[in-house]
């Protein structure tokens, strides 16, 4: 996600605490103590860190706060070091730039509920949905994953009497063989909405474990995107079926960039392979799926180009 110079948000930093190892929660608001722009669960920010990258944070307050903005920053970033930069430099007081209010991951009404599996900071984006269930009396249960106890924001919130039965926190020490069994949760869908956010590792294996349910009832939400490059990666060709075109793309560059590099208009919204949005038909090649979101049965015919490659020296798609 990018933002402009017309559409940011100037927002001062109102309160910076330590919410867990390494994890900073931040207020934001404006100035003048005036209405921001409205958002529902699930809903994310980009935030101008101090290094001077941008950086997506889901809003984890409750979407009928209309007066602050408050995100969850873990330091520990792999790439540029633009969270690192926010937990360890931002302070209250500060003014910030912030984008309005976007979500490529919010509740679709479910009359038989809500199932959330959260993991680590992924945490975030549900916390806001927990929060707007529990004030309305919507039906939900969350399993949250963490390593242990003080690396887990929000423990104190999730454990209160009024959540009781409705959340379970697992401590798992970085050991798979400790990690939460989520198959019986899964095995027989119920009707539910699934929201899952934390390391594609563990949505990889949600999605692997709901591949019976129906596909629009499974939601997750990426923090990070799949490696850009990988050892065994190698250049190959895009044709598109409707006008014969060929297009290249190189190791590095993703099926997306190279269509519109290409001059070619593709619509997108994470860039992550997590919500849809750039799904297309698949109609000759194998290809190499880094997404979250087909299903075994849909993989031999759809590919999102966001995130995956090919195999073979030519994938052709329906444009």
């Amino acid at each position: 996600m990018s933002g402009t110079e017309n559409d940011m948000l100037r927002l001062r930093v109102a309160q910076a605490d330590m919410i867990a190892d390494d994890i900073r929660a931040f207020e934001l608001v404006r100035a003048d103590g005036g209405e921001l722009p409205e958002f529902t669960a699930g809903a994310h920010v980009a935030v101008q860190v101090p290094n001077g990258s941008l950086r997506k944070y889901s809003l984890c307050n409750d979407p009928a706060d209309r007066d602050r903005y408050v995100i969850a920053v873990k330091g520990e970033d792999p790439g540029t070091g633009g969270s690192r930069s926010m937990v360890d430099q931002a302070k209250v007081g500060d003014d910030v730039m912030v984008s309005p209010p976007r979500n490529n991951f919010a509740l679709v009404k479910s009359p038989a509920g809500y199932l959330f599996i959260a993991g680590g900071i992924g945490i975030t984006p549900i916390m806001s949905m927990v929060r707007h269930l529990a004030g309305s009396g919507g039906r939900f249960k969350l399993v949250y994953c963490t390593r242990n106890v003080d690396g887990t924001p929000f423990r104190d919130e999730l454990a209160a009497p009024a959540l009781r039965g409705k959340v379970i926190i697992h401590h798992d020490g970085g050991d798979l063989a400790r990690a939460y069994d989520l198959w019986p949760l899964l095995e027989q869908p119920k009707g539910q909405h699934l929201y899952c956010c934390g390391p594609r590792g563990m949505m990889a294996a949600v999605r692997d474990m709901t591949g019976h349910w129906p596909a629009s009832a499974v939601h997750f939400e990426a923090f990070t995107e799949p490696a850009r490059r990988k050892p065994d990666d190698r250049p190959f060709t895009v044709r598109l079926a409707r006008s014969g075109e060929t297009v290249a793309v190189p190791v590095g560059v993703t099926i997306l960039e190279a269509l519109r590099a290409a001059g070619h208009a593709v619509p997108s919204s994470c860039e992550s392979g997590s919500c849809g949005t750039c799904r297309t038909a698949l109609i000759s090649g194998e290809a190499d799926h880094r997404d979250l979101v087909l299903a075994e049965h849909e993989r031999h015919n759809t590919i999102m180009v966001c995130v995956s490659r090919a195999k073979s020296d030519e994938l052709a798609i329906d444009r």
